[in-house]
This record gives C-alpha cells, sequence and structure tokens, in this order.
C-alpha cells in the first residue's frame, strides 16, 4: 500500500515557538519528537505573509503570482489546481481538508462564495479535491447589530460556528470579536479575552475530533491523505480560560525580539523604510495585517506578555491535538507507512521590535515558519536537519513525492530534500517571498530573498491609488494613498547569523553593495513570470 500522509497546519504560528526550533516556554512534545525522528527545516520561508496567498500555495505548489492569489481577498480561481485532486485521481488517495481553509475570502456574510456556502447547506463533501472537507474560522460567528426593535442577528461562520450555535449557542459570545483590537483579558490587550469555553468545544479540540472520526471511518483499501489546519494560535487571542494557568503571563519576560524600550524600538524601526516607524506610532494605518484602529506604541509591555501567553496556550493546545490524531494513526496500525508534516501559513510579530500582527514586514517572524516532515519509518529516512533555505511552494512536490507520483508541470517547486547539503551534496541555494497591497491606497509591492545567510528585500515603485479591483466594493475611498509611497529604490538588507531579530537594516552600507546587488540581481531571475493579468481584489478579507 502506498503510504498515507498527515498534513497539519497551524495560523500564525513563528518558528521559534516549538521547543525543537529553541522555544522555551510552550510545551511541545508532540511535534518536537516528530522533529526528533524526521527532518526539521531550520529555513522554511513562505511566499507570502498572510494566510490566503500561503494557504493557495500549499495547496497548488505554485506561487502567489501564478495562482494569482496575490493578497488577502483575491478568491483562489476555481479551476486551480489542487494537490489533494492530483493524489485522489493519480494515486487513489482517500482525502480530506477539516479546519481552516481560507482560499476564498472568510468575512463572507453574504455568501458570494463555495467556501462559505458550504457551511450555510451543511455541505461537508467535495470540495478543493477532498471528497471531505470541514471548515473552520478564528471565531464561531459575527452579530450583526439590529436598527429597529428586533433582536440582533448571530451569524455563524464556517461550519465550526454553526456547530456551536446549534448545539452550545452560550458560548457563542466567548470569543473576542476579530480585527477590531477591542481590549480585553486582564490588560486590556487587544483582541484577548479570556474565553469561557469549555477546552472539548473549543475549534482545535473539534478540529482533532474530525480528524479521529474521519481516520476511524477509513479502511486499508486505499492509502489516505489528511490535511487537519488549525486555526490557532492566529489572533484574537482567546483560548479557553480553563487553560491560562498553564502559562501565567506574570511570570514571562518580554520576547527576546522586543528590543527593550521605547526609545532603542524608534531607533531601530526609523532605520527600516517608512511604513515600520509609521505603523508603531499610528501615522501609517497596517489595515493589511491587523486591525486599522491598533497603534503599537500604546502597548503596554504587560499588554505584550499577555498575548505571548494566549499564545503559548494556544500552541501547547495543538500539539496536545496533534498527539491525538496521531494516536489514532497508531491504533489503526498505520503508524510505519504515514508521513506526518507539521508548519503554518506565516509567523506574528507577536512582540518583537514592539510590534503586534502581521503585514508587509518581510522578517523572520512573519517568513520563517515551523516545517517539520517525520517520513514514514517504513521509508527508511534517517533523521536530520536541514539548514538551507527552502519554501512553502516544495510542500505539494513533496507530497506528490510521497505517494510515489511524479511532480506535475504545474508545480513550481520541488522536493523537500531529506538531509542537509552537506549530506546530499548538492545546495538549495535560495528561497522568496513577495508583497503585493490588498488596499489599492497602499499599492505597497515588496520582493524579497533568503540566500547565502542574507534577507533582502527590494521595495519596487508603489502604486498607491491605482485600481485593483477593491474600489468595486468598497467605493473610491480606498483609493486614497495611505500617506507612504515607495520609490523604487528603497530596501532592507540583513545578516540573518548575526542579526537574529533583523534590528539592524544594512541596505544604505557602501561596503556591501556588491552584496545586495548581487542579490537583487539574483532575484528577479528566480521569480517566475506569473500572471500577465493580476487577479482583483474582491472582499476585504
Amino acid at each position: 500500500m502506498a503510504r498515507n500522509i498527515l498534513l497539519i497546519t497551524s495560523d500564525q504560528q513563528r518558528y521559534d515557538s516549538l521547543g525543537c526550533n529553541g522555544g522555551t516556554v510552550a510545551r511541545t512534545p508532540v511535534i518536537d519528537a516528530l522533529a526528533a525522528g524526521g527532518v526539521n527545516y531550520q529555513r522554511a520561508y513562505n511566499q507570502n505573509t498572510v494566510c490566503m496567498p500561503a494557504r493557495s500555495t500549499i495547496l497548488t505548489g505554485q506561487y502567489p503570482r501564478t495562482h494569482g492569489v496575490i493578497a488577502n481577498g483575491v478568491p483562489l480561481p476555481v479551476d486551480a489546481p489542487s494537490v489533494s485532486a492530483y493524489l485522489g485521481d493519480n494515486g487513489g488517495y482517500h482525502t480530506a481538508l477539516l479546519g481552516k481553509a481560507h482560499f476564498e475570502p472568510g468575512f463572507d456574510l453574504g455568501g458570494k462564495w463555495e467556501e462559505n456556502n458550504r457551511a450555510r447547506r451543511g455541505d461537508t463533501g467535495p470540495w478543493r479535491g477532498f471528497d471531505r472537507s470541514i471548515q473552520a474560522m478564528h471565531t464561531a460567528a459575527v452579530t450583526m447589530p439590529s436598527f429597529d426593535d428586533s433582536p440582533d442577528r448571530v451569524v455563524p461562520l464556517a461550519h465550526y460556528g454553526r456547530w456551536l450555535v446549534d448545539n452550545h449557542p452560550e458560548y457563542v459570545d466567548g470569543f473576542a470579536s476579530l480585527l477590531l483590537a477591542e481590549g480585553g483579558g486582564d490588560t486590556g490587550a487587544p483582541e484577548t479575552k479570556n474565553n469561557p469555553i469549555p477546552t472539548a468545544f473549543y475549534h482545535t479540540d473539534w478540529i482533532a475530533d474530525l480528524a479521529v472520526e474521519w481516520l476511524g471511518g477509513l479502511d486499508d483499501s486505499a492509502p489516505w491523505f489528511c490535511w487537519v489546519s488549525f486555526p490557532d494560535p492566529h489572533h484574537p487571542w482567546d483560548p479557553p480560560a480553563s487553560e491560562l494557568d498553564r502559562v501565567p503571563w506574570q511570570d514571562l519576560s518580554l520576547p527576546p525580539g522586543h528590543p527593550g524600550s521605547e526609545d532603542e524600538i524608534r531607533r531601530i524601526l526609523g532605520a527600516k523604510p517608512a511604513h515600520w516607524l509609521g505603523y508603531y506610532d499610528g501615522t501609517w494605518r497596517n489595515r493589511e495585517g491587523g486591525p486599522a484602529t491598533f497603534v503599537p506604541s500604546s502597548l503596554t509591555d504587560d499588554q505584550i506578555r499577555e498575548v505571548n501567553a494566549k499564545t503559548h496556550v494556544m500552541n501547547e493546545l495543538i500539539d496536545e491535538a496533534c498527539g491525538r490524531i496521531l494516536s489514532t494513526v497508531a491504533a489503526k496500525g498505520w503508524e510505519s507507512d504515514t508521513d506526518v508534516l507539521f508548519t503554518t501559513d506565516h509567523g506574528e510579530l507577536q512582540g518583537d521590535m514592539g510590534l503586534l500582527y502581521k503585514g508587509p514586514y518581510h522578517v523572520d517572524a512573519l517568513m520563517r515558519l515551523p516545517l517539520v516532515w517525520r517520513p514514514a519509518p517504513s521509508a527508511c529516512v534517517s533523521p536530520a536537519v536541514v539548514p538551507e533555505p527552502v519554501g512553502q511552494v516544495d510542500i505539494a512536490p513533496t507530497l506528490c513525492a510521497i505517494a510515489g507520483l511524479p511532480v506535475p508541470e504545474w508545480m513550481e517547486g520541488q522536493p523537500l530534500p531529506e538531509s542537509s547539503a552537506e549530506a546530499r551534496g548538492q545546495e538549495r541555494e535560495r528561497v522568496l517571498c513577495e508583497w503585493d497591497s490588498q488596499f489599492p491606497g497602499y499599492g505597497m509591492h515588496l520582493r524579497s530573498i533568503v540566500r547565502d545567510g542574507w534577507l533582502c528585500t527590494v521595495y519596487e515603485e508603489s502604486t498607491d491609488g491605482k485600481p485593483n479591483g477593491l474600489e468595486k466594493v468598497m467605493g473610491a475611498a480606498v483609493l486614497r494613498p495611505s500617506g507612504v509611497h515607495y520609490q523604487g529604490d528603497e530596501g532592507e538588507l540583513y545578516r540573518l547569523d548575526d542579526d537574529p531579530w533583523q534590528w539592524e537594516n544594512r541596505w544604505s552600507e557602501p561596503s556591501i553593495r556588491a552584496v545586495r546587488d548581487d542579490l537583487v540581481a539574483d532575484l528577479y531571475a528566480a521569480l517566475p513570470e506569473g500572471r500577465s493579468q493580476p487577479l482583483e481584489v474582491e472582499a476585504p478579507a
């Protein structure tokens, strides 16, 4: 029988959150054990730093400029290729996607896209190449206020929201509001809440239950591919209150990426392109990566500690959920023939440089991914640590290789290496990441390359004010320039080993100009051509 594949993803989880990657707070013994018995990629990077483009890359094995989802709010075309469909059609795999998908705009209260309509209909059948597909988002529902005497309308989000509304409505309001920056928790930190929901009803355990149930219903007649996709630790930061004593925020230090003082934050951000310090000050709003009203300079140290503590709790719950799923695999007798991959879509600033959330910030906090591959023991792959750069675009080709199928021409990555370059005698030279603005008034375009221990980011000339489709949905106001315009000669350059938090921008140093020029030339030579006409942005998220 062909090898089974369990792909587990989280959302917005940092590389250094895991014990196997140097994390010292959250206990992640299940994933750490996978890393110890498999391949741990020390320099895995995404190809975009927000959800929809990154997730579409995992599904298609293509760069955002090819599959077309260059930003949140751009729905993945319905005819886009799917690695799951490829495994099913060519390898006879049973397939399932359980948890967050987000290939189409998530807050679609009108039901414009099928991803959201499926939950409204109660449809859990085939979609995007998966035989079974059941979705969850970060919160259960949104409340639409009434403008008369009638009650406010509760609109469930995805299958999980509908399940919670139908079965445990008393817990629907326990989640923090998403993207409103409302203060909560113990410190008034944005998007935090001490959620009264029992752990068994929280979406992490609910998704693990789905996986256990689906796996339990399979037999040995065909191999299977299961993508389990947890919405955490993405904001809002509101895990079950009963779990908060795992990591008391009062016991935490500021994260190591925090400079320690406002003066030092301002010094570091002032040497970067203008939107970095503008975000911190609130003179430039990070609408594309977090709440538009949030101003990082307003954060207290205790609020950063609480956000981090709740994030660590979320990560522990994910690790334990992974353990339950793996126990089911073992109980079915499949452990020796099942490959397990664990990764995420993008990271989180999480206090680095005094900032929260994500956005057009090409640093390791957002680009660098936890990526662990535990090949099936029957494959006899020796444990390894791979320090060379690899990409999210390489995940789909790796699934093909596991299945014993040729990598189709439409995939743009290559199978992940099973050992380091030194062991196998060949190198993986570079990995690329891009950013293209979702809001036309921002019009930012970043292109990054990681190679030879350097991270180099080019800022192409801004197109702020140029229509991209969103104005058709939200009106002409979204065309108003954001206040930061790049001329095309700005950039960032960091030596990663010497500057692990990317505090010192060396873009303008004359002594390394030749290094910079070589990296920039290599970046543009390596970028795929992409679509001749970009897809339009159709929604704000």
